[in-house]
């Protein structure tokens, strides 16, 4: 078919169809890997901060001062008969304010239990550790933000005061344990995680009222199933909140993403396209005599169109193969040395993330064999119009 000295231009342009399919196989793959990556992470940090799932009492108004409810053990009980959900913990919030010798920083004092899940933090600690706290002692180690520590010029191992506006004010001098940094800097420049025994005693409350329970649930697909079991076991002066509705305008944010996505795969799709349709017609008119000469020994206009398709599908094919490498290589490349970096005060990360899904690599594969074929089988009616002598006599 590319018989060496009768393929002028045949060769160069199968090249350059080829590359044109790895660039745009190997772009579609990056843009869901990346998307994917991105939502799943900033996901995760939001869920880090404030649980899947939370009840609250209805008159919190979404102040960081949080108004008591009964830890009711019995709802507790009922929450973790569901097998979506791995633990039930509880939760406070108090405002106030970390001073050092020469700066002082609002921050959210959040207090958490003694059976709270540290995976996430644990994942962000650059320096010192989690809290380790018990249902009889209370302790008095916080963790904070990298953020945090650089503005008051703190470590671990220091202490610092906090202050709190309240009737009598009331201060706590707390040890810092450690500090973590997740690059979303909207929580952390606020958050300051403690036990909750101190936020019990500063609100004079007693060991059986809490802000809140924060659920944590398997599988976040799963979220809005969840949610709803909630709620429905949730007593009426209580109000249950997926992390969808507390922070609605950063989710909304995360689903605008796989519209550029989207538009991104209708670009590459028409740029592999309109370079697949210029490898056919230019092999198909290098080709002439190739095509007179099969129809004279009774092939079909069919049968002959097949083998111009079957060649170009192949070129799509060794394209799809070699734009999956690519992607994948690159992918496994950023995940281990992770050197392509980012801004994170403006994307809450500090390198771009990737997180395959091989569902939609499969259906960006499949998809762009059958777009491929479908689209080659137009321009190819050129051979059904060719006149028999014509087509050898073809200079």
């Amino acid at each position: 078919f590319t018989k060496k000295g009768n393929n002028r231009y045949t060769k160069p342009i199968l090249l350059i169809g080829t590359l044109a399919v790895t660039l745009s196989v190997t772009i579609m793959l990056l843009s869901i890997m990346i998307t994917k990556g991105f939502k799943n992470q900033i996901t995760e940090k939001i869920i880090g901060f404030g649980g899947d799932v939370v009840i609250t009492s209805f008159v919190n108004n979404k102040s960081y001062e949080s108004v008591p409810i009964k830890k009711n053990k019995s709802l507790i009980a009922e929450l973790q008969s569901n097998e979506n959900i791995v633990n039930v913990s509880s939760f406070a919030t108090k405002a106030g304010v970390l001073k050092n010798e020469n700066e002082i920083l609002g921050v959210v004092l959040k207090g958490v239990s003694s059976n709270y899940i540290w995976d996430f933090f644990n994942k962000n600690m650059i320096d010192g550790n989690t809290l380790t706290l018990s249902d009889s002692v209370s302790s008095n180690k916080i963790i904070i933000s990298q953020q945090i520590a650089k503005n008051l010029n703190l470590s671990v191992g220091e202490p610092i005061f906090m202050y709190f506006a309240q009737d009598p004010p009331r201060v706590r001098k707390f040890i810092i344990n450690g500090i973590f940094s997740t690059a979303l800097s909207d929580f952390d420049n606020l958050f300051v995680i403690a036990d909750i025994k101190q936020i019990q005693k500063l609100n004079s409350w007693q060991s059986s009222q809490v802000g809140g329970l924060e659920i944590k649930i398997n599988e976040f697909k799963k979220l809005d199933e969840v949610a709803k079991f909630v709620y429905n076991k949730t007593d009426f002066n209580l109000k249950s909140e997926s992390i969808k509705e507390r922070f609605p305008e950063l989710f909304d944010w995360l689903e605008l993403q796989n519209m550029n996505v989207f538009l991104i795969i209708i670009l590459m799709v028409i740029v592999a396209l309109v370079n697949m349709i210029t490898v056919l017609i230019i092999i198909i008119l290098e080709k002439v005599q190739l095509v007179g000469i099969l129809k004279s020994m009774g092939l079909s206009n069919w049968n002959v169109r097949k083998i111009f398709l079957y060649h170009s599908i192949k070129i799509a094919i060794v394209g799809i193969i070699f734009g999956n490498l690519l992607a994948f290589i690159l992918a496994f490349l950023q995940k281990k040395f992770q050197f392509l970096k980012l801004d994170s005060s403006i994307y809450y990360m500090q390198h771009i993330p990737f997180d395959i899904d091989f569902f939609s690599v499969f259906l960006i594969n499949m998809g762009t064999v059958v777009i491929c074929y479908l689209s080659l089988i137009i321009p190819s009616s050129i051979i059904t119009n060719m006149k028999l002598i014509d087509s050898i006599r073809f200079e």
